[in-house]
């Protein structure tokens, strides 16, 4: 068996530093925060991974260029295609653009014009559908056949989930003997990443994750260890809204604690408290594990615990508590 096809298995330690060392040319070791405020009031050590500050501002610029460099590269020369309306579309254009390949992004008409011109500045080439799943992947499937492009999927894929547990490995190496690591939860790469990279290199650690109560597939489907799809989740969490993956559920079953959610009021309480307090601009499903922290759902008295901050992609004329106020 080769490189090539041990991506296709559960990415193990070997697999996550081999990830860590291909991409690290290409991203930002991302700092780690503190606030004595934050630490004071909750009576605890709070460490804030800010992948914020990441490539395309999100982690899923680690997962993207991943995904990239350990494609064959006959495969490469025909470009990779996603369908996407957030982050993934921004990351794996600008991967693409990195490797010198072609990224081909279905988008739903409804997508944001930020998105959309983040997306072109990026590179890629979009192909605008109706805003429906249905629609997302019948075009999507067209565009593949057109243009032999590899589809790179968000999150259900091995080198994605192995390229977003580098920015946990990072936290690890740089915050030994965390008691607990708090990731939100969409489709599950960053926290199946994550909850590898804890066990495999921090394995007294322990890993929960955050998700808004109105969208909250992931925390029924942890409970009854029965998948649950997410259907029409209407959260301000844009980021979190997606269901569950065959490969990350499996993941996340095993080597996650536990699952909890939080209102949406809770989420823009948090995301503003992050911007007045630590003057770090970050998008609202970054806000929902520190959400978690303030309704009381996890209690980090006295726990050293690092939180991942999953991405900063705001539109900053239509901020949350311009309308949840």
């Amino acid at each position: 068996m080769g490189p090539a096809d041990t991506l296709l298995l559960l990415p193990d330690a070997e697999a996550i530093l081999r990830a860590a060392d291909r991409i690290r040319p290409y991203i930002n070791r991302t700092p780690v925060l503190t606030c004595s405020t934050i630490d004071k009031t909750y009576q605890s050590q709070i460490y804030f991974k800010c992948e914020n500050f990441q490539k395309v501002g999100a982690f899923k610029a680690r997962g993207a260029m991943h995904a990239l460099l350990s494609m064959a590269p006959d495969r490469i020369r025909k470009g990779v295609a996603t369908h996407s309306s957030g982050n993934h579309a921004q990351a794996l254009s600008w991967a693409a653009s990195i490797v010198g390949t072609d990224a081909f992004i279905v988008m739903p008409s409804n997508s944001s014009r930020i998105k959309v011109d983040a997306v072109k500045e990026y590179g890629g080439k979009i192909t605008f559908c109706e805003p429906t799943l249905r629609a997302r992947e019948t075009t999507l499937d067209t565009v593949l056949r057109d243009t032999g492009a590899t589809e790179i999927h968000p999150y259900n894929d091995y080198r994605i989930i192995a390229g977003q547990s580098t920015a946990a490995l990072e936290l690890i190496e740089e915050v030994p003997d965390l008691e607990l690591v708090i990731a939100p939860v969409g489709g599950g790469g960053l926290l199946s990443g994550t909850a590898l990279a804890v066990h495999y290199f921090s394995s007294g650690t322990s890993v929960i994750a955050a998700e808004p109560d109105q969208a909250n597939d992931a925390f029924l489907s942890y409970n009854s260890r029965q998948f649950h799809p997410s259907v029409n989740p209407e959260t301000i969490a844009d980021g979190l809204r997606t269901s569950l993956g065959s490969l990350t559920f499996p993941i996340i079953l095993e080597h996650v604690t536990s699952i909890v959610t939080v209102s949406e009021k809770s989420i823009v309480t948090a995301m503003r408290y992050l911007w007045e307090r630590m003057k770090i601009l970050i998008e609202p499903s970054s806000a929902v594990p520190f959400a978690a922290i303030m309704e009381g759902k996890i209690d980090v008295t006295s726990r050293k615990t690092g939180i991942i901050i999953s991405g900063g992609n705001v539109d900053l004329s239509d901020l949350p508590w311009m309308s949840h106020e």
